[in-house]
């Protein structure tokens, strides 16, 4: 479409009479069934699409005008112009050949649902801005704190991504440490631990909250990437003959480059030692323990202060759903909680007040998709698919172990299988440029033991068994003959 392109006037701009409303309406309607048309088509033939987009930067900027219509132009010219400018610049992260970094999935009702919450447009800034916002939360976090068995009296709320919800499981850290934070500021002798390996938005939410990076201790690993108490230990008696204030322990069950779980009770007996708060981000592999064979991943989280784990990563449901569930609600409130009086509404004690605890004031019904997923699948449906996950993932390490080619470099007790090619780093970053340039398949990288890794990542609900086995003959054909 260029700038200069021809504009149909769409007849169906709302005015302030209901005929004309009517009219916008129902265009939408007819527009809606082509919409809902293309994504059910879409979803069952996603495989005809490179996986990976084959656009060059800046190609999509060049295909669209510089400026926005003057004229009102109709859905099916919108429509269209989607289909061909803007499809060829997607990645497709909801592709059944999608392994790179955390497969992720669109499944049907998780769309249904964004649909009608999108209709609703409702804003759950408190509960009577929403009632079913801010109850629907509470209803959905319980169901799911049931399913992978965390204490009763832990309380829930959803956030966008774990980088949010780690952040403010930090900052709540902070204020049962030095409440005094809250309004003098941080004086710059907290310090905050977590594993070498643990992601990057640790560090991020530890420099947005003034702690410093100077501030923020990285324990070495042990052999298979788990965190090791004794340095830990050892780390902050450091620190508190320094004159440093410990105030924060991250263990990370499931890590992002090789999902390797840290000894959370080991960890929490320690937090206990020098009171100081734990933070189990699970954002990955959580959702794990709602199979009776992998709810040792919650041994020990009992005694954290809080935990983070992310639907939208493994469990089914569309971006963006991070929940943040924690045993100290109330310090989290405190941290958070200040109600100007044009927000201020007469109290009940059962209104909940979401705003309270966090950096958010608007909320978007994001407790509607959860709700559809658990109850279209249901628990049992959601064991079979991530059981059939944890196999697949098996089989491919099965494979990767019998091509002599290859090696598998960690532990894969999920749906991540972590290996290389026993030549350079450069012919592993080639391999995977080969893989992901021919568009069949996706797969990411990362670094381990000072190495380039490959990094296979099975969570897409339209991901087959089949899908796996085409990647790794992929891969195979793009590594050299001999090593």
């Amino acid at each position: 479409m260029s700038a200069n392109a021809k504009t149909v006037a769409n007849p169906h701009v709302p005015v302030q009479d209901e005929a004309s409303y009517a009219a916008y309406v129902e265009d939408f309607r007819r527009a809606a069934h082509q919409a809902v048309d293309w994504a059910a088509n879409y979803l069952m033939s996603a495989r005809q699409y490179p996986v990976v987009s084959q656009n060059q930067p800046g190609d999509l900027i060049d295909a669209l005008p510089p400026s926005a219509p003057d004229a009102a132009q109709p859905y099916d010219e919108i429509l269209r112009d989607f289909q061909k400018t803007i499809m060829p610049a997607v990645t497709h992260w909801n592709h059944p050949r999608f392994f790179a970094y955390f497969a992720t999935s669109s499944p049907a009702p998780s769309i249904l649902a964004e649909m009608l919450s999108a209709t609703l447009n409702t804003n759950g800034l408190h509960w009577k801005t929403s009632p079913a916002v801010a109850e629907l939360e509470k209803v959905t976090l319980a169901w799911l704190r049931q399913w992978v068995g965390l204490p009763e009296n832990w309380f829930g709320i959803i956030y966008d991504t774990a980088s949010v919800s780690s952040l403010h499981a930090i900052a709540a850290a902070r204020e049962m440490v030095d409440p005094e934070a809250h309004t003098r500021g941080t004086r710059g002798d907290l310090v905050l631990y977590a594993s070498d390996q643990s992601h990057s938005s640790i560090d991020k939410a530890a420099i947005t909250l003034g702690i410093g990076q100077a501030n923020i201790r990285k324990i070495p690993s042990d052999s298979n990437f788990r965190l090791i108490p004794t340095e830990l230990e050892k780390a902050i008696k450091q620190d508190i003959a320094a004159g440093k204030r410990p105030f924060c322990l991250v263990a990370t069950v499931g890590t992002t480059s090789s999902t390797s779980i840290d000894p959370v009770s080991a960890m929490a007996d320690i937090a206990e030692r020098y009171n100081v708060w734990l933070h189990v981000d699970t954002a990955y592999a959580g959702p794990a323990a709602i199979l009776p064979e992998c709810r040792y991943l919650m041994d020990g989280v009992d005694r954290a202060h809080s935990l983070v784990l992310n639907p939208h990563k493994w469990m089914f449901v569309t971006v963006d759903l991070s929940v943040l569930y924690t045993s100290r609600p109330d310090i989290l409130r405190q941290a958070f909680s200040l109600v100007p009086e044009y927000l201020r509404t007469a109290e009940h004690p059962r209104a909940i007040n979401l705003m309270d605890y966090g950096v958010p004031l608007g909320r978007r019904f994001r407790p509607l998709k959860l709700w559809f997923v658990m109850r279209y699948f249901g628990r049992e449906g959601i064991q079979r698919m991530l059981r059939a996950h944890i196999q697949w993932a098996q089989e491919f390490a099965a494979m990767v172990e019998r091509d002599s080619r290859f090696e598998r470099v960690a532990p894969a007790p999920f749906s991540v299988v972590c290996f290389r090619y026993k030549g350079s780093d450069d012919d592993n970053r080639r391999l995977v440029e080969r893989v992901n340039e021919s568009g069949k398949a996706y797969i990411s990288h990362t670094v381990l033991n000072g190495k380039v890794v490959l990094r296979m990542a099975i969570g897409n609900i339209g991901t087959t068994r089949e899908d796996v086995q085409a990647a790794w003959e992929l891969i195979q054909q793009a590594a050299p003959a001999n090593v």
